[in-house]
């Protein structure tokens, strides 16, 4: 196959996974970014925060660590985020003030927000894939997340609480 033509954007596949300890608890996220041939790591532990907010963290760090538009398939094998993204469900929320349904907030809104405005800048495909079932992207970003929640170098989470 021939090399895409400068001006197409790059193919990025980046997987992703959260964690936590105790849900709240300690909590981190794990990226594995895979470009060209090329891979990168990214992980970070907080003191105290859940494993949704950890797994829409893993995306936005790996969509926000891309310094150009790109073509995007980012796998995660959480629903919450995969199917709030595919199925629209965040866009509105977000047009919606935040709010669910006339009644219930959504969750996580500081995160939703930064998800959506990183997608924005990409065109991004969400796969969801099956958890702890052999997929070796998915596994190593399960260890790295959970060796970031392990860890004893935690960082405050300043969103967590809110609208919880």
């Amino acid at each position: 196959m021939p090399p895409a033509p400068p001006d197409d954007p790059p193919i990025v596949n980046i997987h992703t996974d959260g964690s936590c300890l105790g849900n709240p608890g300690p909590g981190g996220y794990g990226v594995v970014l895979d470009y060209n041939g090329r891979r990168k790591q990214f992980s970070a532990g907080y003191a105290l925060t859940t494993n949704n907010r950890m797994e829409l963290l893993a995306a936005i760090v790996g969509l926000e660590a891309l310094h150009r538009p790109c073509k995007v398939v980012l796998h995660s094998d959480s629903r919450y985020v995969v199917d709030a993204i595919s199925k629209g469900w965040a866009t509105r929320w977000r047009h919606n003030g935040w709010m669910r349904n006339k009644k219930d907030a959504a969750v996580n809104p500081d995160l939703w927000q930064r998800l959506l405005d990183a997608c924005e800048q990409h065109s991004v495909e969400f796969r969801w894939v099956r958890g702890h079932s052999g997929n070796a992207d998915n596994e190593l970003c399960d260890q790295l997340a959970r060796a970031a929640a392990e860890s004893s170098d935690l960082l405050p989470d300043p969103g967590y609480g809110i609208n919880h």
